[in-house]
């Protein structure tokens, strides 16, 4: 029977530490990219690839990020008794955005942990894995282009893209081989390695934050040893899944922004920007007047 991905898992517990003192009270998720914090734009994301099921794999001090996606009467009224006919539709819309569960990830443990955290709640469907601090840019959503090759597929999908030179170090890299009649974008995978030196990478296709998983990645991770620190490793279930089905990576078509480093969250705030309707023409006369 052909599998569906319904639910969308956004693992969400890190500290946030880079963006300290910012990130002391407020999620880091929660910061803002122009107009909307960073967890909206993955959301309207899973929702805009037919997602209807988000699950927030949470920590201490996230309630905001919950919060964000109900109600809020008080708001709500006020907006209503001034009139404010714009924002009151505007606060409306996320609160009736998508159904949001959430689950505690009470120790950090890994990304493998946190993404082994939402197995009640996922069950035994297939599933996708959204990191917020991925931001994308894309015509055709990143996370609906991998679930475009599930559907055909029926096998786990990881987004890649392409990273020349050193750079690839920060990564991980794919070991694997094209898949014709892809255009060059699909490669079946034969192994996955961690931030390889830039001479023992086996490719320039660089593992970035989008998944779609069967089930049975939640068994994998059960029974992989824990790594440094006694975290599990995400990386380190896909390559013990690897024994037991096919996977595939996808090089997405679109540009990805890191909003989790300070430098990519100010690139995706100019660049998100620029191509606002409302803000756009503005900023970029302001930005032209600036004397770098």
């Amino acid at each position: 029977m052909t599998m569906r991905v319904r639910k969308a898992v956004f693992p969400a517990a890190g500290l946030g530490t880079r963006f300290l003192p910012a990130t002391k009270v407020i999620p880091k998720e929660m910061l803002p990219v122009v107009d909307k914090p960073i967890i909206q734009y993955g959301v309207e994301e899973a929702m805009a690839s037919g997602c209807d099921q988000i699950i927030f794999v949470t920590g201490r001090g996230k309630w905001a990020m919950e919060d964000h996606f109900d109600m809020t009467y008080e708001l709500e009224q006020t907006l209503e008794a001034r009139s404010k006919v714009e924002l009151l539709d505007v606060a409306r819309q996320i609160s009736q955005m998508v159904r949001v569960a959430s689950i505690r990830q009470k120790v950090p443990l890994g990304l493998g942990h946190a993404v082994l955290t939402a197995k009640d709640l996922v069950g035994n469907e297939p599933f996708a894995v959204l990191l917020p601090d991925d931001v994308m840019d894309a015509a055709v959503p990143c996370l609906k282009q991998l679930i475009d090759v599930f559907n055909q597929k029926q096998a786990s999908v990881i987004a890649t893209q392409v990273v020349d030179g050193k750079a690839i170090s920060a990564y991980g890299v794919l070991d694997a081989k094209p898949v014709p009649g892809f255009n060059g974008r699909l490669f079946e995978i034969s192994n996955l390695v961690e931030k390889p030196k830039f001479e023992d990478a086996p490719s320039n296709q660089a593992i970035i934050g989008r998944y779609v998983l069967t089930p049975r990645i939640f068994e994998c991770l059960e029974n992989i040893n824990p790594g440094a620190l006694g975290e599990l490793q995400l990386t380190d279930g896909l390559r013990a899944l690897l024994k037991y089905e096919k996977m595939y990576g996808y090089c997405f078509e679109g540009k990805r922004y890191d909003a989790g480093d300070k430098l990519g969250f100010l690139k995706a705030t100019v660049e998100l920007a620029l191509k606002h309707e409302d803000l756009g023409p503005a900023f970029t006369e302001y930005l032209k007047s600036l004397k770098l």
